[in-house]
């Protein structure tokens, strides 16, 4: 149950054992993962039942928590072995169950009666009775719905028992349904976006066809534009910390469990210290670098989703993704005046590494002295994977990321 004297929980998304080591060592309060069954994400390899437990042990010895997805909407087929993955979870130690199906709500409690239970943003949580009444039927904490502005979510509050806990998304893809409850996969693709299956074809582009003339295709436009007309932008709230804390919600969410690692880092730590930012000064506006660093992802356009009262819009001119910036190595070892560095894309001797790192502003560091794993100088870094030793005197955090902006 939330203790209204805490600060707000930032909740960050874990899609495997990587993203979990990034998503705490950036700041993350608590993370969300999945089993091998029962989540709404099928294309990232999550967690099998051995490396759940080893994922709450060495989260809960950081002090933090781990919310378990199960917010599937199960056919009958799928019912009996939900039981079992109940009383799993529950002996794995995780601290909740995100749950969107009444019937699996009213199975944890009698197969896991001791995990708290979060109701899923797809059960639609829009009105403070629909909140009032999960909360009398044994949930801890509701999803928001994201389609709620910032003073429908204030009303929510002021309205529900202050035992009940608010999350809401900040960051991350958003879904051309409600509350992420969609049929278009199904139908196009039969892959259920409802039990973890997504195709995402919101994000193809589409053209019109008229039956007596095969084969010629006209485009969707909009305003004279070509239009991927389901194309949502994503979410970010980065600018908007201060508003949305004000509002009393309990925990800040950010999407995205079949993210890379990277996405996971810069995230995590763009709403961490965006965060500490608004306690430390309510009224100052957020440091420009945090907002840049998530210009420094792989993203869609953003916009600021329904919180201000208004629809995310679509991205008319395409379905791809904003790419500025290319992570070229993660940072092993640093000893001596010696980083050893693990390549990830080509870069040079000579170039200017931005470099992210836990607990630090991110700072700019020059590439001047490279070598090849056998101490051979080298001009360049253009094999996956290889180690290139860099030497330098900024010491540096094994887990640092090195950045390169695109040209």
């Amino acid at each position: 149950m939330t203790d209204t004297n805490q600060r707000v929980e930032l909740l960050s998304p874990v899609g495997d054992w990587e993203r979990l080591g990034a998503a705490i060592s950036f700041g993350a309060d608590a993370v969300y993962l999945a089993g091998q069954e029962f989540g709404m994400r099928a294309a990232p390899s999550n967690f099998t039942n051995e490396e759940l437990v080893r994922a709450v042990r060495y989260a809960h010895g950081k002090n933090r928590k781990v919310y378990l997805t199960c917010n599937t909407v199960p056919h009958n087929d799928e019912l009996s072995r939900l039981p079992e993955f109940l009383r799993f979870a529950q002996e794995a130690g995780v601290d909740a169950l995100i749950i969107a199906d009444f019937g699996v709500m009213a199975m944890a409690k009698k197969y896991a009666p001791k995990l708290d239970i979060h109701m899923s943003t797809q059960a639609g949580v829009a009105n403070y009775v629909s909140a009032r009444e999960l909360y009398d039927q044994g949930a801890s904490r509701v999803v928001l719905a994201r389609e709620l502005s910032l003073g429908e979510i204030a009303e929510i509050r002021a309205k529900t028992p202050r035992e009940l806990e608010l999350e809401a998304f900040v960051h991350g893809a958003m879904c051309v349904s409600f509350s992420g409850r969609c049929l278009l996969s199904s139908y196009l693709t039969g892959r259920d976006a409802n039990r973890g299956d997504c195709a995402q074809p919101c994000r193809w582009e589409y053209a019109l066809m008229e039956a007596k003339r095969p084969g010629q295709y006209m485009p969707v436009s909009e305003d004279g534009h070509g239009s991927y007309i389901l194309n949502s932008k994503d979410l970010c709230m980065i600018e908007h910390i201060p508003e949305i804390l004000k509002t009393g919600v309990t925990s800040l969410k950010i999407e995205g469990r079949a993210k890379s690692a990277y996405y996971v880092s810069v995230t995590t730590n763009a709403y961490r210290n965006a965060i500490d930012e608004s306690y430390a000064d309510p009224e100052k506006k957020v440091s420009p670098w945090i907002v840049e660093e998530l210009n420094k992802i792989s993203h869609r356009e953003y916009s600021t989703g329904f919180y201000f009262g208004t629809e995310p819009g679509q991205v008319y001119g395409n379905g791809g993704y904003v790419r500025e910036y290319d992570v070229i190595a993660v940072c092993e070892s640093y000893e001596n005046g010696v980083a050893a560095l693990s390549q990830r894309n080509r870069f040079f001797k000579g170039d200017t590494a931005d470099v992210l790192e836990a607990g630090n502003r991110p700072y700019l560091l020059s590439l001047n002295e490279l070598y090849d794993q056998d101490w051979n100088p080298i001009d360049s870094a253009p094999h996956a994977t290889m180690t290139v030793f860099l030497k330098t005197d900024r010491p540096m955090k094994k887990g640092a990321i090195l950045r390169k902006a695109r040209t």
